[in-house]
C-alpha cells in the first residue's frame, strides 16, 4: 500500500513499532496526520485544514514556491559539497553579511542549529583557550552531547550539571527575582551574570563563552530587559570569554523591528558570534555560523581542516538564497510588525477578560501568554493550557505550549501569518476560555469545580 493511502491508525501503529518511543508527536493521545503544507496552513489525511501557530522553521511559509523552484532548478544542474569553488556559496555569504554588524564578516555552513551552536563553542574555545560556559536556567540549545551539556533544560533530566558549565538566572521579568516593578532589571539580572563569573573564577575556571538565546524561547517566551547583552558582554569579556547569541529560533525579520533578535539591545551591541537555523532554510536543513576575522583567524591556526559534507552545498545556498528574497520581495519584516502588534493588542484584550491569562509579552510574531491558577503566586496553569491547546486543535488551530511549567501559548507561526489568522486564533481562544470558566468556582482564584468535559486538575 502507498504511505500517502494509510490511514492514520496505520501510520501511528506502524510509527510504534520502527520508531524510537523518545522522538514523540504532538498531540500524542490523539495525533494529527499531515500531509501536506501551504502558506501558514496544513492539511491532514482526510484534507482537512489547520492554521499552524507554532511552525518557525517555515518561515516564509510551507512550501513556498520561490523556495521550491530554487532548490528543484539547482537540483537539476549541481548538488557536491563545499570543497569545489561555486557561485552560491558566496553570493549566500555576501548576502548574509548585509544583514550583519560589519565585524560579523566570516561565514561556516552548516545542516541544523545544533551543528552550528557546537561549532561556536569549538570556535569560543579555541580562541579563548578557556573551556566554561556560562548558559541562562532553562536554556536549550541543542541536541549533540557538548550541547545537552550547556542547556539546563536537557542536563537536569540527565547527568546533571558539568564543572565547566555555570548556570545564571533566566530575565524574565515576569516569574524571575527581578520583575516589572524593578528599577533596572538589565543591570539587576547581568549583575547575577557577573556573580556566576566571579564564582567560577574563585574556583579556578576560566569562562570561554556566554551562550544564549536572543529571546529565550523553551524558557518560556521570554523578553530580556533592553542593555541586558551590554552590560552582560562587558562582564563576560571582561572574564576573557566571548558573547554567543543564538538566533536559531528568532532571527530572520521575525521580531520585526529588525532582521535579528540581538538587535533589540541596542543598535552599538554586537556579539562575536551569532548562530542560525531553523528559518534559514524553511525547511531544508541549513544552518550557519557568522563570527569575526578575529575568532575565525584563531580557529584557522589549529591547521585542523573544518570541512561539512552538506554543509553549503549548491542546494542549500540556492534555498537560502530563495528564503532571503522572499523576504525582501514580500516584505515580511515588517509584516511580522504589523500583524504581530494587532495579534499582541487582541491578545491584552483576552488578559483583561480572562484572570487565567497572567502575562501577555513578545515582539513581531513570537509572542507568549502565560497562564496561571493564581494572580498573586503566579502559579503555573499547567494543567489548563494542555486542556486549551487540545481544545485548539479539534478547531483546527495549531498551538503549543513551553517554558518551565509548561504553561506559555507560544505563537511562532510562519511569516505569512495574516490579521485574519490572527483574528480567527484569538476567537476562538476566547471562547475556549470563556467555556472554561463556566466551569470555574471562582474567576478570581480560578478554581476548577468536577466537569465532564474539562479534565483538569484544581491548583
Amino acid at each position: 500500500m502507498a504511505a500517502d493511502q494509510r490511514g492514520k491508525a496505520e501510520t501511528l501503529a506502524l510509527r510504534r513499532r520502527l520508531i524510537g518511543s523518545s522522538c514523540r508527536l504532538f498531540f500524542p493521545e490523539d495525533p494529527v496526520k499531515i500531509t501536506r503544507g501551504q502558506g501558514q496552513y496544513m492539511y491532514d489525511e482526510q484534507g482537512a485544514e489547520y492554521l499552524d501557530c507554532i511552525n518557525n522553521v517555515a518561515h516564509v511559509g510551507h512550501c513556498h514556491p520561490v523556495v521550491v523552484q530554487a532548490a528543484h532548478e539547482q537540483n537539476q544542474v549541481l548538488n557536491t559539497n563545499s570543497r569545489y569553488l561555486h557561485d552560491n556559496i558566496v553570493n549566500y555569504a555576501r548576502r548574509l553579511a548585509e544583514t550583519l554588524p560589519e565585524q560579523l564578516c566570516v561565514f561556516y555552513f552548516l545542516n541544523s542549529g545544533s551543528e552550528a551552536n557546537d561549532l561556536a563553542l569549538r570556535l569560543a574555545r579555541q580562541y579563548t583557550g578557556h573551556q566554561d560556559v556560562v548558559v541562562l536556567d532553562h536554556a536549550y540549545h541543542g541536541h549533540l552531547s557538548s550541547l545537552i551539556d550547556i542547556s539546563p533544560y536537557k542536563f537536569r533530566n540527565l547527568e546533571g550539571q558539568k564543572e565547566w558549565v555555570h548556570v545564571a538566572p533566566l530575565p524574565d521579568i515576569y516569574r524571575g527575582p527581578y520583575r516589572e516593578d524593578h528599577p533596572n532589571p538589565a543591570e539587576a539580572y547581568a549583575s547575577d551574570v557577573k556573580h556566576v563569573i566571579d564564582s567560577a573564577q574563585e574556583r579556578g575556571r576560566k569562562i570561554a563563552a556566554f551562550f544564549v538565546e536572543s529571546l529565550p524561547s523553551v524558557g518560556g517566551q521570554i523578553i530580556p530587559p533592553a542593555g541586558y547583552f551590554p552590560r552582560v558582554a562587558e562582564h563576560i569579556r571582561g572574564a576573557g570569554g566571548i558573547f554567543v547569541v543564538d538566533e536559531i529560533q528568532v532571527g530572520f525579520g521575525r521580531v520585526g523591528k529588525h532582521f535579528w533578535a540581538f538587535q533589540l539591545q541596542g543598535e552599538n551591541f554586537v556579539p562575536d558570534i551569532v548562530t542560525m537555523g531553523k528559518p534559514i532554510g524553511n525547511g531544508h536543513p541549513l544552518a550557519c555560523v557568522a563570527t569575526t576575522q578575529a575568532v575565525a583567524r584563531a580557529f584557522e591556526a589549529t591547521g585542523v581542516e573544518y570541512f561539512n559534507t552538506f554543509g553549503g552545498s549548491p542546494v542549500s545556498c540556492a534555498v537560502g538564497l530563495a528564503v532571503l528574497e522572499v523576504l525582501e520581495k514580500e516584505q515580511l519584516q515588517a509584516h511580522a510588525a504589523h500583524v504581530g502588534s494587532f495579534l499582541m493588542e487582541l491578545l491584552r484584550q483576552q488578559k483583561a477578560k480572562h484572570p487565567i491569562i497572567g502575562d501577555v509579552r513578545g515582539i513581531g510574531l513570537f509572542i507568549g501568554v502565560d497562564l496561571i491558577k493564581d494572580e498573586a503566586t503566579r502559579k503555573p496553569a499547567t494543567e489548563e493550557a494542555d486542556y486549551l491547546v487540545s481544545r485548539l486543535k479539534e478547531n483546527y488551530i495549531l498551538l503549543s505550549t513551553d517554558g518551565p511549567g509548561r504553561n506559555i501559548l507560544k505563537f511562532k507561526p510562519p511569516m505569512c501569518f495574516s490579521l485574519d489568522d490572527a483574528r480567527r486564533v484569538v476567537a476562538m481562544l476566547d471562547a475556549v476560555l470563556t467555556d472554561m470558566e463556566k466551569v470555574l468556582s471562582s474567576c478570581a482564584t480560578l478554581r476548577l469545580q468536577p466537569h465532564p468535559a474539562l479534565q483538569v486538575s484544581c491548583p
